[in-house]
C-alpha cells in the first residue's frame, strides 16, 4: 500500500505585508492658545514579511498547516504630532537551500543559501500622513489626513533544495539510511519496505580535523524523472550536492542494470548531473551470499569509470576507506 506523505520540500504560502497606520486629524488644544494649528501625527509603517534561513530546519513541514502569513499593521497617528508605532515584522524561518519565487513565475525572488540570510518577501504599507502635512498659508485648518498604504500581497512557492557536500543515491532499501546512521550523527528510520525514508536526512561526517555534510536522498526508481515513486520530490536535492555516492545492493541479481537505471534517471532529470563526480559502493558484504559473489560482482563492474568500493553499512566494514575517498574527491572539487 502506498504511503501518503506531506509536501515537505515544496510548499505554497500567501504572505501579506502589514497595512500602514492612518494619519490623525488633530489640532493643538493648549491653555492660552485658542487657535492652535494642526498637530495630527503620521501613521506607523506596516511590518514586513521576512524569510530567514535557519540551519536548524531541514524541511518545510512546519509550514504545512498554515497557508496565510500577515505582518502586523502600523499604529494610527495621534494628536500632539505623535507618530503611530511601526508594525512588527513577521519572521518565517526556512531551511538553508530554500528557493523563493512567485506562483506562476520562473524568476527567483531569492535563494537562501547561508544560515541567517534574510529575504523580505512582502513589504509593509507606508504610514498615512497626519493633517499637519496639509496645512498651507491658505488652508490653515485642514481636516484631512491620509490613510495608511496597503502592504504587498504575494502567493509564493518555497522550493527546498538541500545543500550538502555528499549525496547518497540508489534504489530503495539499498542501505543508505543505515550508512548515514553509521558514519554521522544523523538518525534515519530503517525498515524493510519501499520508500522507508520519506524525507531527506542530513548528517555531519567528521574525519580528523575536517567535516562535511552528507545527505540521505530517498530511494529512486525507474521513471523517477517523470514523478514516479518519490520522483521530483527528491531528485532536486541531488542538484546541490558536490559528489554522489551511489549505493548498490549486493544481493541484487544485476548490479550493472541497477547502476545504469538510476544514472539514467539522473540524466533525464537534469543532463548536468552526468558530470557530477560519483563513487560506487556495493553494500551488504556482511551477508555470506554477497561475500561469496564479490569476485563476480567486481568483474561485471570493472567497466565503470567511478571508483568502486565494497562495504557493509551495518558492520562498518569498508566505510573508512569510502569516507576517506569521498573527502579526497571533495578537496579535488574545490
Amino acid at each position: 500500500m502506498a504511503q501518503s506523505r506531506p509536501k515537505i520540500d515544496k510548499i505554497e504560502i500567501y504572505v501579506y505585508g502589514g497595512r500602514g497606520g492612518n494619519g490623525a486629524v488633530s489640532f493643538r488644544r493648549e491653555k492660552f492658545v485658542p487657535f492652535g494649528g494642526p498637530d495630527g501625527g503620521d501613521g506607523g509603517k506596516g511590518g514586513n514579511v521576512v524569510l530567514i534561513a535557519d540551519q536548524g530546519k531541514t524541511t518545510l513541514i512546519h509550514l504545512r498547516n498554515r497557508k496565510h502569513y500577515r505582518a502586523q499593521p502600523g499604529g494610527k497617528g495621534k494628536g500632539k504630532q505623535q507618530h503611530g508605532s511601526d508594525g512588527k515584522d513577521l519572521v518565517i524561518r526556512v531551511p538553508v537551500g530554500t528557493i523563493v519565487r512567485r506562483v506562476g513565475e520562473d524568476v527567483d525572488l531569492g535563494d537562501l543559501t547561508a544560515d541567517g540570510q534574510s529575504l523580505v518577501v512582502a513589504k509593509g504599507g507606508r504610514g498615512g500622513w497626519g493633517n499637519k502635512h496639509f496645512a498651507t498659508s491658505v488652508k490653515q485648518v485642514p481636516r484631512i489626513a491620509r490613510e495608511g498604504g496597503v502592504g504587498e500581497e504575494r502567493k509564493l512557492v518555497l522550493d527546498l533544495k538541500l545543500i550538502a557536500d555528499v549525496g547518497l543515491i540508489g534504489r530503495p532499501n539499498v542501505g543508505k539510511s543505515t550508512l548515514i546512521n553509521t558514519v554521522s550523527a544523523a538518525r534515519s528510520k530503517v525498515a524493510d519496505y519501499p520508500f522507508t525514508t520519506l524525507e531527506p536526512k542530513l548528517g555531519v561526517v567528521e574525519l580528523g580535523f575536517r567535516a562535511f555534510v552528507i545527505a540521505d536522498i530517498p530511494g529512486l526508481i525507474e521513471g523517477a524523472h517523470k514523478g514516479h515513486g518519490l520522483g521530483h520530490d527528491f531528485l532536486r536535492h541531488i542538484e546541490r550536492t558536490r559528489i554522489l555516492i551511489h549505493i548498490i545492493d549486493g544481493t541484487t541479481r544485476d548490479p550493472v542494470s541497477d547502476l545504469e537505471e538510476i544514472n539514467e534517471e539522473l540524466l533525464l532529470f537534469n543532463p548536468c548531473l552526468k558530470d557530477k563526480p560519483q563513487i560506487v559502493a556495493v553494500n551488504k558484504i556482511d551477508i555470506p551470499g554477497v561475500r561469496e559473489r564479490l569476485p563476480e560482482i567486481a568483474k561485471v563492474l570493472t567497466g565503470i569509470e567511478s571508483p568502486l568500493y565494497f562495504i557493509s553499512a551495518a558492520s562498518g566494514e569498508g566505510l573508512p576507506q569510502l569516507i576517506t575517498r569521498a573527502a579526497a574527491m571533495l578537496d579535488e572539487s574545490e
